[in-house]
C-alpha cells in the first residue's frame, strides 16, 4: 500500500499547441492553456528528443568508498562543471546500452555490473527530459573513446569529498546530485558490501 494518495485530476487544460522550433536534439512547444486557477495563459515546454543517461561508477579504492566523476566546461553554464558519465540516449536505444557506452567514452571504464537505482526528471517545470541512473560496479579502467566536441577529465573522488561537494556548490548537475546520494544511502544500509 502506497503513503501517497491517488493522483487527483489534471487541473491543466490544452486548448492548442504550436511547434515554434526543432532541431535533432530538442523542440520547443507553445500551448495555449487553461491553468489550474481558470486562467488563460500560454505554457512552453522544450521536449528533447534523447531521454537522459548517468552511471555512478562505484569502487572501493585502498578502502575508501569513491566514485569516477568527469568535468568539462559546459557551454549553457560557462563554467566547468564535475559530473557522473551521462549522456543522451536516442530514440531505439536501450537505456543501459547507452549508459554503458557514456562509462566508457567519457571515463575509460567498463562495468562487470550495471544496477538500476531511479529515474529523473531533471527540469519537470520547463521540459518533459526524462532519463535513467545506474550504479556500475566491477570496474575496469581503460582508454575514453570522446568525441571531437568533448574535453573531459576522468577522476576517482572519495564518496564523502563527492558530497561535500554538493553541500558546497561545486557539484551542481541534477543527474549527479541524486545519484551520489542515492549511492551514500545505499552504502550507509550496507547495500554496497
Amino acid at each position: 500500500m502506497s503513503i501517497f494518495p491517488k493522483d487527483p485530476p489534471n487541473p491543466w487544460t490544452t486548448k492548442s499547441s504550436e511547434t515554434l522550433f526543432d532541431n535533432p536534439w530538442s523542440r520547443l512547444d507553445a500551448h495555449a492553456v487553461t491553468g489550474p486557477d481558470g486562467k488563460d495563459s500560454t505554457y512552453f515546454v522544450t521536449h528533447f528528443h534523447n531521454r537522459a543517461c548517468g552511471v555512478v561508477p562505484y569502487e572501493v579504492r585502498d578502502g575508501v568508498p569513491g566514485v569516477w566523476l568527469v568535468g568539462q566546461t559546459r557551454f549553457t553554464l560557462g563554467r566547468y562543471s564535475w559530473e557522473l558519465p551521462e549522456g543522451g540516449v536516442p530514440q531505439g536505444e536501450d537505456v543501459a546500452m547507452a549508459a554503458r557506452r557514456e562509462l566508457k567514452e567519457e571515463a575509460g571504464i567498463e562495468a562487470d555490473s550495471l544496477t538500476w537505482l531511479f529515474d529523473v526528471h531533471t527540469s519537470n517545470s520547463l521540459t518533459d527530459e526524462w532519463g535513467q541512473v545506474f550504479l556500475a560496479t566491477g570496474l575496469t579502467h581503460g582508454a575514453s573513446d570522446l568525441e571531437g566536441t568533448e574535453d573531459i577529465t576522468a577522476l576517482f573522488v572519495p564518496l564523502k569529498d563527492a558530497l561535500a561537494a554538493i553541500v558546497d556548490g561545486r557539484i551542481t548537475d541534477a543527474i549527479t546530485v541524486a545519484g551520489l546520494y542515492r549511492t551514500e544511502l545505499m552504502r550507509l544500509s550496507g547495500a554496497l558490501d
